[in-house]
Parts: C-alpha cells; structure tokens; sequence
C-alpha cells in the first residue's frame, strides 16, 4: 500500500482534484490550526466558476463509463479507500485535530468511522437495485430498477470533515454516480487527504473530482450548474435554505442534512448519574459541534437542583486545551467566526435574563488558540439562547413540571434532528419515543450516541429529502410484454 505522506501540507499549496489530477487555484488561502494560530496547517488554492466548471463536465465526461461499471468494480474502489483510511486513521486524525479542533480521541475516532463507512458502502455497490412488480394484466411483466442519478455535487460541512464526507462521496460512487465535492473552506487539508486517497483506488478520470473554495463562488455554482442531477448538503438551516431554492428553480434533486437545537429530556426517576453523563457527553462532546449535541437540556422539577449541580460539578472539572495535548477533554471552538457567535449568545443570554450558571468565557492558554469555557445556562424556553442553534460548547437547562410539559418542551423548536431521555420508565421511554417530534431518538444515552451504519436524517427545519437509495438513484420501470 501507498503510504507516502498524504499531502503536500507545506511544501506546496493543497490543490484541487479534477478528472484524474491535482491543479493549481486563481487564488490561495491558509487553513488555521485553531489550537495554535501560530502553526499553521497549510495553504490551499480556491478555484473560481471555470474551475469548478471544469470538475463537473469531467464528471459528466466520466459518467457513461462509470455507471455501467459492475458492482464489484465499484466495491473493490470503496473497499481499497475504506482499508487506506483505516491503514493511515492515525495520520488522518492528527491532521482532523490540527484543523478542526476536535481533541485526539475525537479525531482518532471520526478518522476510524470514515474508513469503515466506505468499506460498509462497498456492501452496498453489490446489490442489485431491481425488483418485479406484479402486473394486472395477463402477459405482462413489470420490472422496477434503480439507475445512476448523474454528476452529484456534495457540500460538506466543516464540522466531520472525514466522517460526513465518506457517507456522502461513498454512497454516490457505490450508486454509479460521479462526485463534484466541495469541502468547507476552512477544512481543506482534511479535503486533500480523502482525496490523495480516493486518487489511488482505481477511479477512471472524473469520477470523483475535489474542488475548494468558498461557498458563495464554487458552491453556489454546483448548485447552479445544469449538469448537475443532485445536490447533497450538510450545514447551516439558513445555508440549506438557499440550496433549496437554487436547486428547485431548475427542478435538481436536493438533499439537505440541517441543524438542530436538540432535547435531552431527564425525568424524575432518572439515574442522576447517567443523566449528566449523557448530558455532559451530547452538550460538550465535540466542543459542541455537532448537529445532534443537546442543547436544551430540560430537567423534571424534582430533580432539577441535583442534576444542575452534578452537572456543574462535572463542566468543573473538564480540561480546555490544545486538541492534540494529553489530558485535554474540550479542544478549542474551529474558527474565529464561531468563538465570536459563542461570546455572542453569552451577552445575548445575559440581556434577556438568563442566568449564567457557569463558563462562558474565552481562555488564554500556552498557544494562540480559540479556547472557550463551556458555557451552561439556566433558561426559559423563549430565551434566544434555548431557541437558536449556536454550535458550540453552550447548554440551557429548562425545568418541567412533569413528563407531559417536558415533552412539550421538547417538541416546541423550529427543527427536528435528534431528541433523548432519561429515564427507568419503560413506559414514559416507549412513549416519548412515538411522540416527540426527531430522526433520532436516544433513550439513556447521549444524543450523540449515533453509528454510522444506522440510517439518519431529521424533520422541520433539520432536514430535507431522502438520505438513501431513493436520493442516489432513478427509478425506471419497465413494462414488457411476455
């Protein structure tokens, strides 16, 4: 196996990937390490729109050969960029940390669920997508099967760099489509990695081709592009919005992954000491940067004292530090924008009376980083801070009368991505589970307790159209006679 560094991260700028090689950008950026500004983790070239043009009509180009392909074919590349991620996971999540933030186990950790994602997707390139149909007419045979959707464009969000972008890039090419994939701007060395990877697993030119740049300029023209058939994105509500609108205005298949402002529900009869486990795991893993990171922690009356302080007792005692240093449970926040919107919701909080239980603050620590105090917040439910999705290390707890207003509660937000509870009632678990209003739904564990291999997706405002086949692919249906 090929195990040359991954990327040229000092040496020369990270480039783009289009129809088998690596190019140079009209213009160049640097990718901060956001626990020490002071070491950066490289430069990157940004395409413009003839760039971005270029990838697609190369995975146009490459469509006909590539979805034609067996399943083997395609399986046998998912399963070779699959065994290279897992090979190198320690390499990959080094490089994850120093971009992104997420502390070393963290990284370590989505390096390894990306690896193993597109071994799973390598299964899924040898199924057969074909069915019968029963017709009512004598001599007729009706046949059902799932082709190729086209050139897909992906839009990956910076928060799993590796581990959405494998779920997506390895669900179109075990589908027989080709990928235009446009990472966030501030993630482009973990962009270059996957693709020095995919580069080496025996694609034909164009099939999956890597372009970087900002969203305004290269993402919002895969979206406008007229060969592209689907648009697969993960980000912002607000963001996602405007896809929807761009991809519907010449009728392309869209799929949007949202945000959240999930529930984490604890009863009465909770184990306290699960409850603020699973608490601190779902609002503080990550440094609060996942979609599915509780948010709204709302507590039954009675057991509201014991579990704010046990909580509060827990957030004392978390490390904030460099993500790559020994000991270190919260990394920094990924970027200068968000440290900003974290210290922004803390005034916000404070002017509409939120009491600041705890954090909250920025840190100094020994390097130049965007360290930031995790943040809990004892709120009411019209509260800003309890209504908008943040994305950071910043929790509001509510109190509940009983089962029936913490349901309630839960259900009133504008999204719908993942809710949890705790609680030893089989019966109020069963039925918080039919009820409440999410994709996802956790019962005694955190609400970022989720597996790769299992399906995902959300309601409201979290989501937007099909995560599975029914996205990837088009359905044709053949009537013959017999």
């Amino acid at each position: 196996m090929n195990r040359d560094p991954l990327v040229p991260l000092v040496a020369s700028p990270l480039r783009h990937y289009i129809n088998g090689g690596w190019e140079t950008g009209a213009t160049t950026g640097v990718s901060l390490n956001p626990s020490d500004l002071d070491d950066p983790v490289g430069e990157y070239v940004r395409a413009d729109v003839r760039q971005t043009d270029s990838a697609i009509e190369a995975a146009n180009a490459a469509f006909g050969e590539w979805s034609l392909s067996s399943g083997q074919r395609r399986a046998d590349a998912l399963d070779a960029i699959g065994s290279e991620m897992l090979a190198r996971r320690d390499e990959l999540g080094r490089l994850l940390a120093r971009e992104v933030g997420k502390t070393l186990p963290e990284a370590l950790s989505e390096a390894t669920r990306a690896g193993q994602t597109f071994k799973l997707l390598a299964a899924d390139a040898q199924r057969a997508y074909s069915e019968p149909v029963a017709s009512a007419r004598a001599g007729v045979e009706i046949d059902m099967t799932r082709e190729p959707l086209g050139v897909v464009g992906i839009i990956a969000p910076w928060s799993a760099p590796l581990a959405t972008a494998a779920a997506k890039i390895g669900a179109a090419l075990a589908h027989g489509n080709c990928v235009v994939f446009k990472p966030a701007e501030s993630t482009p060395a973990c962009a270059a990695a996957l693709a020095s990877i995919v580069s080496r697993a025996g694609l034909p030119a164009g099939v999956f081709n890597l372009v970087m740049g900002s969203g305004r300029q290269v993402g919002a023209r895969i979206v406008a592009h007229p060969l592209v058939a689907g648009i697969s994105f993960s980000g912002s509500a607000e963001t996602g919005t405007r896809v929807l609108q761009a991809a519907a205005a010449r009728q392309a298949r869209v799929q949007l992954e949202m945000g959240g402002k999930n529930p984490f529900v604890v009863l009465a009869d909770a184990d306290l000491d699960i409850a603020v486990d699973a608490a601190l795991t779902g609002a503080y893993g990550s440094t609060g940067q996942r979609s599915t990171a509780a948010a709204r922690l709302i507590v039954e009356r009675a057991i509201y004292e014991p579990f704010v302080d046990a909580l509060q007792a827990r957030l004392a005692k978390l490390t904030v530090d460099h993500a790559l240093k020994h000991g270190t449970d919260v990394g920094p926040v990924a970027n200068a924008a968000q440290l900003e919107r974290n210290l922004d919701y803390v005034r916000i909080a404070a002017q509409e009376g939120a009491q600041l239980l705890r954090g909250g603050r920025r840190l100094e620590r020994a390097t130049r980083g965007y360290f930031f105090e995790p943040a809990l917040f004892a709120g009411e439910a019209e509260h800003r801070i309890a209504r908008e999705e943040i994305f950071g290390p910043l929790a509001v707890v509510l109190r509940a009368d009983d089962y029936e207003h913490a349901l309630n509660l839960a259900n009133d937000t504008a999204y719908g991505l993942c809710a949890g509870i705790c609680t030893r009632s089989l019966s109020r678990a069963r039925h918080f589970r039919r009820h409440v209003h999410s994709g996802l739904v956790t019962i005694n564990l955190p609400t970022t307790a989720v597996e790769h291999h299992a399906p995902g997706g959300g309601r409201k405002a979290s989501a937007y159209g099909s995560t599975d086949a029914a996205f990837w692919t088009a359905v044709k249906t053949a009537y013959v006679a017999s």
